[in-house]
């Protein structure tokens, strides 16, 4: 008798339910987990235009897009080789670079200064913040009859045009991020006696850096997007020229060409200053990290 109570207590106590509060704790683990994006998926960048080209690819062997109105891939890589060779397609890219450069960094430069000394002054938030800000809400392309009657119809007005593209979200979103930054850590500093230099380096930079990179991607984006409007105004060169040459012939082979070495442009930049956010962002964590 003693035996067999032995044998179901230790039936019982092995068989014994494992108490609410540790089923609780392992299905929150499991749902926190289902929350996060997981890890980071190589080659994410290219894989939506890789599935468009395929797409295209397959439209074009089947017949079902028109050779004169949208050419098959091979046929816009054919003419891209051709350009290259001859050196029309070399001379026009070269061009582009020097004019996004230019004005890239004329408003880089501008978006940083004025963006600084709106968010760490109140005489200059209230001398610059509203003056970028009704800027902002004028159409960028629309002052380009007023520029060309103020720099010219060569190259200066472009540039011009280009910087103050740029500018406008390296400003607004750097201010932003000035703006955001937590007084209590304006408070240790000033208890810590940090001097103005000091402060800056070690305050408002970290915490303006977040903000100031997607400013600084909108800018690079913003350069080849009016760059290819300004350059078929009075150009002689450059892709936006190239493209608008291509219209008057009817070379929609040309034109695409055109826009896929934009569109690889905007890719590779953004793509560059991603990885220079990664590794000087790299304290953060973040979703995307």
């Amino acid at each position: 008798m003693t035996a067999v109570t032995t044998t179901t207590t230790t039936e019982t106590t092995t068989t014994a339910p494992a108490p609410p509060a540790t089923v609780e704790v392992e299905h929150q683990v499991r749902r926190r987990r289902r929350l996060s994006p997981g890890k980071r998926l190589p080659a994410t960048r290219i894989t939506g235009p890789l599935l468009v080209l395929a797409l295209w690819a397959a439209a074009s062997a089947a017949g079902q897009l028109d050779p004169g109105a949208i050419p098959a891939p091979w046929t816009v890589v054919e003419t891209g080789i051709r350009l290259w060779t001859e050196g029309t397609l070399t001379d026009d890219v070269l061009t582009s670079l020097r004019r996004a450069g230019a004005g890239f960094a004329i408003g880089l430069t501008a978006g940083i200064v004025l963006a600084l000394a709106s968010g760490l002054s109140r005489i200059g938030e209230a001398l610059i913040d509203g003056s970028v800000q009704l800027n902002r809400a004028v159409p960028t392309l629309g002052l380009i009859p007023l520029f060309i009657l103020w720099l010219g119809i060569g190259e200066t007005f472009k540039i011009a045009i280009i910087a103050i593209v740029v500018y406008i979200p390296i400003y607004l979103n750097t201010h932003a991020a000035l703006s955001g930054i937590d007084h209590r850590f304006v408070e240790l500093a000033e208890v810590q006696g940090l001097s103005r230099f000091a402060f800056v380096r070690q305050v408002v930079v970290p915490g303006a850096l977040p903000g100031f990179f997607v400013g600084l991607r909108l800018g690079v984006t913003g350069s080849w997007l009016g760059l290819v409007v300004l350059e078929q105004i009075n150009a002689t060169s450059g892709l936006g020229y190239m493209m608008f040459q291509a219209q008057n012939y009817g070379q929609t082979d040309v034109i695409l060409v055109g826009l896929v070495v934009y569109g690889l442009f905007g890719l590779v930049s953004d793509t560059a200053v991603r990885a220079i956010e990664r590794r000087v962002l790299s304290w953060r964590r973040t979703l995307s990290s």
